[in-house]
């Protein structure tokens, strides 16, 4: 095969061409960190990429559903550590003035630190976390935005909310309960015992004795949600650090997938730069002579 000046010079920029193009990826690489910058680049690293990508995603949603879970969860044990307190010094009273050596007016004290309770009690169970009511089911909205625990003036309790679990996923398929069940704590009997209570002591009755067994079922039945859940906390900080193990995982996989070795990257740059000018040299020794240059 007769070799032209033509062939010579198309094949010099034919190479000069692949050897950009070699030069502009390494670059690409070192610029970004990253192997590919279209998935025309590598469509396996593409594809893998986006699967990658999407996992971290969910894991990262998953974290943002612990974090509301806890948030949550802290705040319910918060309310009825202080319902518990309430509840604790309710008992106190009945046994206090159970003794008989409490005058009328004494009495009248007690009922009126009875009352202020059972308002702090009331509050307690209309207790707003992020502009949610949490003792009040899934409608947490409350009674269209009004507080969902309400007592009248004869001392009977209004209940707006429902019996509904809240559940939320904190990992694939997993669901877990964040709230207590409003009929468990803060229930119709409850109120109706404390204000029972109030009223008894105003009229000297001498069944005041018996609100000391009624208050322990009321303190046994907060003490039972809280046991619950606390095992439910146990159970979400096991499944956060599963989580978070899964997120250093997943991550580490798409890194390793995606990202470039800077070393390799830089001594492929090195070497490409080198046969770049090594054929720029090359190629203007072969282009250069011409007929005239031959005839001089």
């Amino acid at each position: 095969m007769r070799v032209t000046q033509g062939m010579l010079s198309g094949n010099m920029l034919r190479n000069l061409s692949n050897s950009y193009n070699s030069l502009g990826k390494y670059m690409d690489q070192l610029s970004t960190g990253k192997k590919i910058n279209r998935p025309s680049d590598d469509p396996v690293v593409a594809m893998k990429g986006m699967d990658y990508r999407t996992q971290v995603k969910q894991i990262e949603q998953f974290e943002r559903n612990i974090g509301e879970v806890h948030n949550w969860m802290d705040n319910t044990d918060s309310a009825l550590d202080k319902n518990q307190k309430a509840l604790e010094r309710l008992r106190e009273l009945a046994v206090q003035a159970s003794n008989g050596t409490y005058e009328e007016g004494q009495r009248a004290n007690i009922a009126s630190e009875v009352d202020e309770l059972k308002e702090h009690i009331l509050e307690i169970a209309n207790t707003k976390v992020n502009n949610k009511y949490i003792f009040s089911g899934t409608k947490t909205d409350g009674d269209g935005g009004n507080k969902p625990y309400t007592v009248d003036e004869n001392g009977n309790m209004n209940f707006e909310g429902n019996q509904e679990t809240v559940n939320i996923e904190v990992s694939s398929g997993s669901k877990i309960t964040v709230n207590i069940q409003p009929d468990e704590v803060f229930t119709e009997e409850l109120f109706n015992d404390l204000t029972d209570f109030a009223n008894e002591l105003r009229q000297g009755d001498d069944a005041i004795g018996e609100y000391i067994g009624k208050l322990d079922t009321h303190i046994n039945n907060n003490v039972d949600v809280r046991a619950d859940l606390g095992a439910r906390q146990n159970r979400i900080d096991l499944i956060e650090n599963r989580v978070q193990e899964q997120a250093v995982t997943a991550k580490d996989m798409m890194s390793k997938n995606e990202d470039a070795d800077m070393e390799k990257v830089i001594m492929n740059l090195t070497s490409q730069e080198a046969i770049h000018r090594a054929a720029l040299s090359a190629g203007s020794r072969v282009i250069q002579p011409t007929l005239l240059d031959f005839l001089r």
